[in-house]
């Protein structure tokens, strides 16, 4: 037997918290629509060429499951977003991670930071088993982050003690 709400005996599969990210996703273009308002024009035209993608995927979502809805194959519950119970506290502190992330970012700098949280999300999805592997992996993968946005597309992310370290050093 699964743990999914979605195996009812009447055939609807619950969809509600699936809407999570394409909603937030619609808040988050149409925030980005606004903050391009007093942007050179090359910019802008970026902007809403990206953006405008973004909105045709999301609305094409929203017809699917509006078509969905209509046929009666699914229904807006929120189950599988709450359940199984057993997996609510992960979230939680993946949740409280994420938010940790966005406020020590400034102060920490993009590296480090970065490096933090994959190893801390890491540990925690894969209950601290194989702590090494999650250390390298983590450590490749901010590194690499800092090469490909800071070094290479020359991003202005948040300078910390890496950064100011390197930059020293070259």
């Amino acid at each position: 037997m699964s743990d999914s709400v979605s195996d009812k005996p009447s055939g609807k599969r619950s969809i509600g918290g699936e809407l999570v990210i394409p909603i937030a996703a619609l808040l988050f273009t149409l925030y980005y629509f606004y903050t391009i308002y007093d942007t050179p024009w090359t910019a802008q035209v970026s902007a809403v060429f990206v953006g405008s993608i973004l909105l045709v995927m999301i609305l094409a979502y929203f017809a699917k499951v509006f078509v969905q809805l209509k046929q009666n194959q699914v229904d807006l519950k929120m189950g599988e977003l709450v359940e199984p119970v057993s997996y609510i506290p992960k979230r939680l502190v993946l949740f409280l991670l994420t938010v940790l992330f966005v406020w020590t970012v400034d102060w920490l700098g993009f590296t480090i930071t970065v490096f933090l949280f994959l190893m801390t999300a890491m540990l925690i999805l894969g209950d601290g088993k194989r702590p090494v592997l999650v250390t390298i992996l983590s450590t490749l993968l901010s590194v690499g982050g800092y090469l490909l946005f800071i070094v290479a597309f020359k991003t202005r992310f948040p300078k910390g003690l890496f950064e100011n370290l390197i930059e020293r050093m070259f």
